[in-house]
């Protein structure tokens, strides 16, 4: 596959909360969406954790970035960080 086309495959794109960067170049996501249920009609937040490739180690503890997939980097990491959105505040 030729770069361009790899350019032009529309990716999936995710934004959550980092909640641990103990791993190596290996961040876990933590993914947030409201729905209503289908039922009752209450809006339901659901959450979904993913590992994140990070190469240089340069995100931490409660930055929120965004995610994209990508082909699989090991058993269980498919995703890889794009963006810092937010800097976590420190207190």
């Amino acid at each position: 596959m030729s770069e361009t086309a790899e350019n032009r495959v529309n990716k999936r794109t995710l934004t959550g909360r980092v909640v641990s960067d103990k791993m190596n170049k290996t961040v876990t996501v933590l993914v947030e969406r409201r729905v209503k249920h289908a039922l009752y009609g209450k809006f339901v937040t659901l959450s979904k954790k993913y590992h994140a490739h990070d190469e240089k180690n340069e995100f931490h503890e409660g930055d929120t970035v965004t995610i994209e997939e990508c082909r699989p980097i090991a058993k269980t990491k498919a995703w890889r960080v794009i963006n810092l959105v937010e800097k976590a505040r420190t207190v």
